[in-house]
């Protein structure tokens, strides 16, 4: 009969302390290359970066690299705790890469989509998802406009789109009058878009037409309104696009502006555009012809702004102006004479 252990029956003797189990001698041989290539699979998956294809790349190479761990536990036969977590990894890695490459093909887009993202919306910050939006909003379809044939008529067509030329080539006129041409991605009615308030309602005061087959995107007002209210930054990015066409707009018009000494002026001047002339010089004066009072339909919303047109002395438009020598005197004079105290340049 074994005598009692009286040390373990003494409840006041002091508990011996836990201490880890201390590795007697190392290992002599590696893990072998499944352990080493799974970790330099995590190593490049780290490396990542963001955006949908970086999330793409993560999460291949974390695929990867948990499948090769999950190989190296299941061939070692002291733990199954390490093969069931690596395995539970590698199944989450690659649902999340089925799960990104589903959305990198949600947001492929077509050929003339592609290029109106690459030269119109990549340049502000429009991420793809983001866009994707935007070309959901006109439901992906492209218009096609033939030769001749008028996307807006004067006084008649409803402002109730926002739309973007894609090819060809539109002239816009107003009562027969030809004011600048719209190229390929610039929207062919911003104009009329930004005078209108989302409450409002107003028809084109220009003619567009076509003078080839021109292809363009056009996006409904209200769908494009309730897009705005769920996306605050969408409607931010379309009034920053839609303000720098317009200003694109206005200096095409700049360009034909001339007095009737030849001299090209700025419409961002208006005392230098529209001179005020003295009564007593009225008759003899050279100079521009005062602006005439707005007609019935130039004060509606959509109006578009035209150059002032030179006259001579005798009330006749100018014809083939021929600007003055830089140094002329008197051209230099006239101009100094035109600009307010502020607005003059050393």
């Amino acid at each position: 009969m074994d005598p009692p252990d009286f040390e373990s029956l003494n409840l006041t003797a002091q508990p011996t302390p836990f201490t880890y189990p201390v590795c007697e001698r190392w290992r002599d041989g590696s893990e072998g290359s499944v352990f080493h290539l799974a970790h330099i699979f995590l190593i490049l998956g780290f490396m990542g970066g963001s955006g949908l294809y970086g999330l793409l790349y993560l999460f291949t190479f974390l695929t990867l690299g948990f499948f090769c761990s999950t190989i190296w536990s299941w061939s070692d036969p002291c733990t199954t705790d390490t093969f069931l977590w690596t395995f539970a990894l590698f199944g989450a890695c690659l649902g999340q890469t089925l799960h990104v490459s589903y959305r990198l093909r949600s947001v492929t887009f077509e050929k003339e989509f592609e290029e109106l993202y690459n030269f119109m919306f990549k340049k502000v910050g429009v991420s793809l998802t983001q866009y994707g939006k935007i070309v959901a909003c006109c439901e992906r379809e492209v218009q096609t406009l033939e030769r001749d044939h008028c996307f807006a008529v004067e006084g008649k067509t409803a402002i109730d789109k926002l739309s973007v030329l894609l090819t060809g080539r539109i002239r816009v006129t107003v009562n027969g009058e030809f004011l600048h041409h719209i190229y390929p991605f610039q929207f062919l009615d911003s104009p009329e878009w930004d005078s209108l308030r989302p409450s409002e309602e107003g028809i084109f005061q220009v003619t567009l037409r076509a003078e080839n087959r021109c292809r363009y995107v056009t996006w409904r007002r209200k769908k494009l309104y309730l897009l705005f209210a769920k996306h605050r930054y969408l409607a931010k990015i379309f009034a920053l696009v839609v303000r720098n066409d317009i200003a694109d707009k206005l200096y095409s018009l700049n360009d034909k502006a001339f007095d009737s000494s030849g001299y090209r002026y700025d419409l961002r001047l208006p005392t230098f555009c529209y001179p005020p002339i003295p009564p007593a010089d009225q008759d003899g004066a050279e100079g521009l012809q005062p602006p005439p009072p707005p007609s019935a339909g130039q004060d509606k919303p959509g109006a578009r702004l035209r150059p002032p047109t030179p006259v001579t002395d005798r009330g006749k438009p100018a014809t083939q102006p021929h600007p003055p020598a830089p140094d002329s005197e008197q051209g230099g004079v006239e101009v100094l004479l035109q600009v307010p105290e502020h607005e003059r340049t050393a």
